[in-house]
Formats: structure tokens, sequence, C-alpha cells
């Protein structure tokens, strides 16, 4: 049989007996200060949630200044595109319409204002005109219908040569 020498000399018994009883020392103590660990790691993670929170929340703000500005460029650049088109749009009508013998707005404008001084000239001119005349008298009434009509342009356009 074996003696208690023989037992104490066998490395490989003695080696499993000592991770054994080291396995047990650590148990022991994760019971003892296991809490204590338990609460730690907790707090370290809380810590580390917190840092990647607050890196996923300023890469999401750069995101969005990112976007904005490129939307906001888009739109810049598809109104200048609008704006664009729209004038080229305009410019085609003004001179499909000056074709076509309309008067552009500046020129009705222009019109609109000789017609208002004419108008204040006229308007200037009647009462004098008015004072100075004598009223007609029923005999000469034809006289003056044929005077005004003389007086007045005619808007028939002569009559051309070559016609017979």
């Amino acid at each position: 049989m074996a003696t208690q020498d023989d037992k104490s000399k066998d490395p490989i018994k003695d080696s499993a007996q000592q991770i054994w009883l080291a396995g047990l020392g650590a148990f022991a103590k994760m019971q003892q200060e296991g809490s204590k660990a338990f609460e730690a790691l907790v707090k370290d993670g809380a810590g580390l949630q917190k840092k990647t929170q607050q890196a996923a929340e300023e890469t999401l703000s750069q995101a969005q200044t990112r976007m904005a500005g490129l939307a906001s460029e888009f739109g810049a650049k598809a109104s200048g595109g609008f704006g664009k088109l729209e004038n080229i749009f305009e410019e085609r009508v003004a001179r499909a319409l000056e074709h076509l013998g309309v008067p552009s707005a500046a020129e009705v404008a222009a019109l609109r204002a000789r017609v208002e001084e004419l108008e204040a000239r006229l308007a200037t001119q009647k009462p004098a005109a008015a004072a100075s005349r004598k009223p007609p008298s029923r005999g000469s009434a034809k006289a003056g219908a044929a005077a005004a009509k003389a007086a007045k342009p005619s808007r028939r356009r002569a009559p051309r040569a070559d016609k017979p």
C-alpha cells in the first residue's frame, strides 16, 4: 500500500489539490465581496453607457447639422434653377407678345402717363375755352359740326396710287 510520503510526492495530485483549494477560496471570497464587486461592475457599466450615449448624441447632432446644410444648399440650388427657368419663360413670352404687336408693360405705363398728362392739360384749357366761346346759334349748328369734322385728322389711310 501507498504510504503518506508517497501521496505527498505525487506532483499531479498536489497540483490538482491546490487548484481545487484556490477555486474554493475564490468562491468564498466572492461570496463575501460579491455584492461589492457587482456594484462596482454596475457603476463601471453605467459610466460606459453614459459615455456611449454622449458620443452617439454628438454624432447625431453633427449628422443633423450636416443634413440641414445640405438641405439648405439643395433648396438654394433648386430655387436658383427655378428662378432661371422663370426668367427664360418670361423672356420668351415677352418676345412672343412683342412679335404679335402687344405692347409691353413699360409701354402701357408710358401711354397711361401720357394720357393722364393730356387729360390734365385738357382740364385746365376747357374752362378758358368755354368762357371765350359764344353759345352757338341754332342755324350755325351744322356749320359748327362741319368745322369740327374738318379740324379732326382723318384716321383713314390715303388710297394707294397703284389702285384705280
